[in-house]
């Protein structure tokens, strides 16, 4: 999702390739395609792509994946698709 973005490069998302299997769970649930199956491991396609919602950490079976939720502003990301980019605030106080 090339045109849902906030800040670029900082983005908490990691993998550990060592700990995936390959079971593509987190390829089915994070609502950016960020994340690819490749062959038989899972890659980050579009780090930039990735809200920071949590969706793959939590559903991954092996702990591969880690991401610290709020740095990439799901709800910032989430506004602007509802109030417009001139609308959308970070966070409470407005601001990230």
């Amino acid at each position: 999702m090339k045109a849902l973005r906030y800040l670029e490069d900082v983005v908490t998302l990691a993998l550990v390739d060592e700990k995936c299997v390959g079971c593509g769970i987190c390829t089915q649930v994070c609502p950016h395609g960020v994340l690819a199956l490749d062959g038989r491991k899972v890659s980050i396609a579009d780090i930039n792509g990735c809200m920071e919602c949590g969706a793959c950490a939590r559903n991954c079976p092996t702990e591969a994946l880690t991401v610290t939720p709020g740095v990439g502003c799901a709800s910032y990301i989430i506004q602007t698709w509802i109030k417009g980019k001139e609308k959308a605030a970070c966070g409470s106080s407005g601001c990230c």
